[in-house]
């Protein structure tokens, strides 16, 4: 019927008259929230779950086990007679067939049997393929696969002792030479580890083994992916980083004052002699350090350096 207001479409009229506004509700409703956040930002969203749950396995994840380098050979009379007189270990030792019995020889003999060192006679040709064709002189000594620490298992072996910590981190140490010097050092004034990279650095070798003079049977030596990501993380620990270099802001005796940094958790950089500490550990050290000298000598030696540094943070630790 025409005018009927109940029909299906049709408009109700207002007893009250029409509206007369609507209180800023639209124009609130257009007024922009700001960005949307990230997926993995909502609780709601399928990928903030997924997020949840990969947080709470890295928390329950045990970290990386350490990683182990390969069996070191020391070929040669000579090289031999030192590693064994060193205490290094060493898994066994090989004997040339027909090899000449000289004093170096029978030294050796006399120094595996006292340490109760396996002795076994191989070929000439067996002992080249061995050791990689090295000069071995009808002798050689095989050195077990080196087991790295985790560069936390450091701080921690502080805090077992009830010690202040006192790290040495290397950056760019390539001579494995100048890494057992650092080992030796280290051992002897009371550090608590050594830190290396994993990349373009020396290793364990049987060459850093035998400078070490077996110190590194006493102390831990910790491998690092990113070594400034875990200088950060030492900080973040309550320790102090300081770098060796020659355009040091303070002095080694300053460092090692009363008010100096040295009698709290530290942690050493030294970088190679020939570049020094790289760019982006220089920014991330709290403090470069200087060793002053008499005469106008560029640089030290880096086992040399770090053996002056930990002698005088010891004597500052009394």
């Amino acid at each position: 019927m025409a005018g009927n207001s109940n029909r299906k479409g049709a408009i109700r009229k207002q007893k009250k008259g029409a509206s007369v506004g609507t209180g800023g509700h639209v124009r609130r409703s257009l007024e922009g929230k700001g960005p949307t956040p990230k997926a993995s930002e909502r609780p709601y969203h399928k990928q903030y779950k997924i997020k949840q749950k990969q947080e709470k396995v890295a928390a329950t994840k045990p970290r990386r086990a350490p990683k182990t380098t390969e069996a070191e050979w020391a070929a040669g009379r000579n090289s031999v007679v030192e590693v064994l007189r060193a205490a290094i270990p060493v898994t066994a030792i090989y004997v040339a067939e027909g090899a000449e019995r000289d004093g170096r020889l029978r030294e050796a003999f006399k120094l595996a049997a006292e340490q109760g060192l396996t002795m076994l006679e191989v070929t000439r040709g067996e002992m080249d393929r061995m050791t990689g064709g090295a000069v071995h002189q009808g002798l050689a000594a095989r050195l077990p696969a080196y087991e790295y620490a985790h560069a936390d298992d450091l701080l921690e072996r502080a805090t077992a002792n009830d010690e202040v910590p006192l790290v040495v981190a290397l950056d760019s140490i390539t001579d494995p030479r100048n890494l057992g010097a650092v080992i030796r050092s280290a051992a002897g004034f009371g550090a608590h580890g050594v830190l290396i990279p994993e990349r373009r650095a020396a290793g364990m070798t049987a060459s850093a083994w035998k400078t070490s003079a077996g110190a590194a049977a006493r102390i831990p030596v910790a491998q690092t992916v990113n070594l400034v990501r875990q200088l950060k993380a030492y900080k973040a620990a309550g320790c102090m980083v300081v770098g060796l270099d020659a355009e040091g802001d303070v002095t080694l005796p300053e460092l090692c004052s009363p008010d100096g940094l040295a009698t709290g958790p530290l942690v050493v950089v030294v970088g190679s002699e020939g570049k020094g500490l790289s760019r982006l550990v220089t920014e991330t050290c709290d403090q470069i350090v200087s060793i002053p000298m008499v005469n106008d000598l560029e640089s030290l030696n880096a086992g040399v350096a770090a053996s002056v540094t930990l002698y005088a943070i010891s004597q500052a630790r009394g």
